[in-house]
């Protein structure tokens, strides 16, 4: 049986986390993702883990960096729903829902209080599969929107390779 808590198990380099998204914040605020990250994963998960380098005094060049250092494919990448319909910080009316010649950039201008970097669909189109996990009533007409492939919403914009929704009963309603 595989034993997921030795590092030995996987073989080498082992499994990557990439970040799909990130806050441009100082280090250790409690609104980064990075800090939640460190906070729940274990000590073996965090050694794989590669930050969105978002307080290097050139954000750009740190997307680009990020981007340079993905690989050509992510095997799966794990996605939120946001009620907006927003995944990742592909969020409704920015700039960055069209980029379209690099894997990672920056969000033109700021979301609930902060710009981020993220993954654009040239990443997330490009992965194995992509999971989204969608909890919340508040989430429906999203998900809804989502099921339909529509494309009024950033997530409806993806076209993945192999997807798989998972949502609570809340979210689904009575679909």
């Amino acid at each position: 049986m595989l034993d997921l808590l030795d590092p030995d198990a996987l073989g080498e380099p082992g499994t990557m986390i990439f970040q799909v998204d990130e806050r441009i914040a100082p280090d250790d605020d409690p609104d980064r993702n990075l800090t939640n990250l460190r906070d729940h994963l274990s000590a073996l998960a965090l050694e794989w883990l590669l930050p969105m380098p978002v307080t290097d005094d050139d954000p750009d060049a740190a997307a680009s960096a990020y981007g340079n250092a993905l690989p050509e494919s992510i095997d799966l990448v794990h996605l939120g729903l946001g009620p907006d319909g927003h995944t990742a910080s592909l969020v409704p009316g920015d700039a960055v829902l069209e980029v379209s010649d690099r894997p990672v950039a920056l969000t033109a201008g700021e979301y609930q209080g902060r710009r981020r970097m993220t993954l654009t669909y040239v990443a997330l189109n490009a992965a194995g599969r992509i999971l989204f996990l969608v909890t919340g009533e508040d989430k429906r007409e999203a998900l809804a929107k989502l099921r339909a492939g529509d494309d009024s919403i950033p997530a409806g914009r993806l076209e993945p390779q192999a997807g798989l929704i998972i949502a609570d009963a809340a979210a689904v309603g009575d679909a």
